[in-house]
Protein backbone atom coordinates (compact mmCIF):
# COMPACT_ATOMS: atom_id res chain seq x y z
CA UNK A 1 0.00 0.00 0.00
CA UNK A 2 3.14 2.14 0.94
CA UNK A 3 4.60 1.75 -2.17
CA UNK A 4 1.42 2.65 -4.23
CA UNK A 5 1.07 5.83 -2.67
CA UNK A 6 5.31 6.47 -3.83
CA UNK A 7 4.66 6.11 -6.88
CA UNK A 8 1.58 8.21 -7.38
CA UNK A 9 3.30 10.72 -5.81
CA UNK A 10 6.85 10.57 -7.95
CA UNK A 11 4.28 11.25 -11.07
CA UNK A 12 2.70 14.08 -10.10
CA UNK A 13 5.46 16.04 -9.28
CA UNK A 14 6.83 14.65 -12.44
CA UNK A 15 3.95 16.11 -14.91
CA UNK A 16 4.94 19.52 -12.69
CA UNK A 17 8.36 19.78 -14.00
CA UNK A 18 7.18 19.91 -17.79
CA UNK A 19 7.96 22.84 -19.88
CA UNK A 20 6.22 23.87 -22.71
CA UNK A 21 8.52 24.15 -25.61
CA UNK A 22 8.25 27.60 -27.66
CA UNK A 23 7.68 26.95 -31.56
CA UNK A 24 9.98 29.74 -33.50
CA UNK A 25 9.91 28.65 -36.76
CA UNK A 26 7.82 30.24 -39.39
CA UNK A 27 3.99 30.94 -39.18
CA UNK A 28 3.37 30.12 -42.33
CA UNK A 29 4.92 29.21 -45.49
CA UNK A 30 3.46 29.84 -49.09
CA UNK A 31 5.07 28.20 -52.50
CA UNK A 32 5.29 30.44 -55.77
CA UNK A 33 4.62 33.19 -53.98
CA UNK A 34 4.15 36.48 -56.13
CA UNK A 35 3.49 40.47 -54.41
CA UNK A 36 2.41 43.43 -56.68
CA UNK A 37 2.36 46.86 -55.39
CA UNK A 38 0.54 49.55 -57.84
CA UNK A 39 -0.06 52.99 -57.36
CA UNK A 40 -2.73 54.53 -59.31
CA UNK A 41 -3.77 51.65 -61.18
CA UNK A 42 0.04 51.23 -62.48
CA UNK A 43 2.38 48.29 -61.34
CA UNK A 44 5.34 49.68 -59.74
CA UNK A 45 7.23 46.60 -58.28
CA UNK A 46 6.54 42.93 -58.34
CA UNK A 47 8.56 40.62 -56.07
CA UNK A 48 8.15 36.89 -56.53
CA UNK A 49 10.01 34.10 -55.11
CA UNK A 50 10.30 30.45 -54.87
CA UNK A 51 9.59 29.85 -51.10
CA UNK A 52 8.31 32.40 -48.47
CA UNK A 53 8.58 31.78 -44.89
CA UNK A 54 6.04 34.64 -42.72
CA UNK A 55 7.86 34.35 -39.12
CA UNK A 56 5.83 34.97 -35.81
CA UNK A 57 7.70 38.65 -35.76
CA UNK A 58 6.01 40.04 -38.92
CA UNK A 59 9.79 39.06 -40.62
CA UNK A 60 9.35 37.59 -44.44
CA UNK A 61 12.38 35.35 -45.35
CA UNK A 62 13.11 33.87 -48.96
CA UNK A 63 15.06 30.53 -47.93
CA UNK A 64 14.94 30.32 -51.82
CA UNK A 65 15.46 33.33 -53.15
CA UNK A 66 13.77 36.47 -54.61
CA UNK A 67 13.10 38.31 -57.61
CA UNK A 68 12.12 42.18 -57.94
CA UNK A 69 10.95 43.62 -60.40
CA UNK A 70 10.33 47.80 -60.64
CA UNK A 71 8.20 48.94 -63.44
CA UNK A 72 7.86 52.28 -64.87
CA UNK A 73 4.53 53.15 -67.19
CA UNK A 74 3.72 49.56 -67.31
CA UNK A 75 7.09 48.81 -68.88
CA UNK A 76 10.11 46.79 -66.67
CA UNK A 77 13.27 49.29 -65.65
CA UNK A 78 15.00 47.13 -63.60
CA UNK A 79 15.32 43.80 -61.69
CA UNK A 80 16.62 42.74 -58.49
CA UNK A 81 17.84 39.01 -57.68
CA UNK A 82 19.53 36.67 -54.86
CA UNK A 83 19.83 33.78 -53.71
CA UNK A 84 18.01 34.56 -50.12
CA UNK A 85 16.17 37.34 -49.55
CA UNK A 86 14.65 38.68 -45.78
CA UNK A 87 12.47 41.10 -44.86
CA UNK A 88 13.36 42.93 -41.57
CA UNK A 89 9.61 44.23 -39.86
CA UNK A 90 10.91 46.18 -37.69
CA UNK A 91 13.55 48.66 -39.76
CA UNK A 92 10.87 48.01 -43.19
CA UNK A 93 14.15 47.25 -45.09
CA UNK A 94 14.69 43.93 -47.53
CA UNK A 95 18.02 42.75 -46.94
CA UNK A 96 19.35 39.93 -50.12
CA UNK A 97 22.41 38.20 -50.28
CA UNK A 98 24.37 35.11 -52.52
CA UNK A 99 25.37 36.18 -56.17
CA UNK A 100 23.39 39.49 -56.10
CA UNK A 101 22.74 41.02 -59.11
CA UNK A 102 21.08 44.01 -59.97
CA UNK A 103 19.99 45.20 -63.48
CA UNK A 104 19.10 48.49 -65.32
CA UNK A 105 17.38 47.28 -68.42
CA UNK A 106 17.30 51.05 -69.42
CA UNK A 107 20.57 51.99 -68.96
CA UNK A 108 22.05 48.52 -69.42
CA UNK A 109 24.41 48.53 -66.60
CA UNK A 110 24.39 45.64 -64.05
CA UNK A 111 25.75 46.04 -60.50
CA UNK A 112 27.15 42.35 -58.56
CA UNK A 113 27.77 41.98 -55.27
CA UNK A 114 27.17 39.42 -52.55
CA UNK A 115 24.91 41.47 -50.00
CA UNK A 116 22.30 44.16 -50.50
CA UNK A 117 19.78 46.56 -48.78
CA UNK A 118 16.91 48.11 -50.02
CA UNK A 119 14.52 50.71 -48.16
CA UNK A 120 11.36 50.31 -50.10
CA UNK A 121 9.71 53.90 -48.30
CA UNK A 122 13.22 55.75 -49.23
CA UNK A 123 13.71 53.75 -52.30
CA UNK A 124 17.23 53.28 -51.95
CA UNK A 125 19.58 50.40 -52.33
CA UNK A 126 22.71 50.37 -50.16
CA UNK A 127 25.61 47.94 -49.54
CA UNK A 128 28.82 47.98 -48.11
CA UNK A 129 30.43 45.57 -49.58
CA UNK A 130 32.70 44.98 -52.74
CA UNK A 131 30.60 45.51 -55.96
CA UNK A 132 31.11 45.38 -60.10
CA UNK A 133 29.10 47.57 -62.17
CA UNK A 134 29.07 46.70 -65.44
CA UNK A 135 28.13 48.94 -68.39
CA UNK A 136 28.33 48.75 -72.19
CA UNK A 137 31.48 50.40 -72.32
CA UNK A 138 33.63 50.03 -68.94
CA UNK A 139 33.80 47.67 -65.51
CA UNK A 140 34.12 49.69 -62.45
CA UNK A 141 34.25 48.28 -59.06
CA UNK A 142 34.85 49.27 -55.22
CA UNK A 143 33.69 49.20 -51.82
CA UNK A 144 30.22 50.06 -50.40
CA UNK A 145 27.43 52.10 -53.01
CA UNK A 146 24.26 53.99 -52.05
CA UNK A 147 21.76 54.06 -55.16
CA UNK A 148 18.17 55.01 -56.19
CA UNK A 149 16.24 51.27 -56.18
CA UNK A 150 15.54 51.54 -59.78
CA UNK A 151 20.02 51.41 -60.50
CA UNK A 152 19.62 54.99 -62.56
CA UNK A 153 21.63 56.83 -60.19
CA UNK A 154 24.53 55.54 -57.81
CA UNK A 155 27.67 56.54 -55.91
CA UNK A 156 30.61 54.26 -54.75
CA UNK A 157 32.07 54.42 -51.46
CA UNK A 158 35.24 53.58 -52.27
CA UNK A 159 36.09 53.56 -55.90
CA UNK A 160 38.86 50.67 -56.93
CA UNK A 161 39.10 50.95 -60.43
CA UNK A 162 37.91 50.59 -63.82
CA UNK A 163 38.78 49.21 -67.01
CA UNK A 164 37.12 49.77 -70.59
CA UNK A 165 35.38 46.86 -72.24
CA UNK A 166 35.83 48.81 -75.68
CA UNK A 167 37.83 51.00 -77.53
Amino acid sequence: MFALGALSWSCQNADENIKPIEYKGPASETYNQVTIYSDSAQMKLKLSAPVEQQLQNGDIVYTKGMYITFYEDGTPTTIITAKYGRYDKAKDQYFARNDVVVKNIVKKEQLNTEELFWERQKQTIFTDKFVRITSVDEVVTGVGLTAKQDFSDYTLKQFSGSFVLKQ
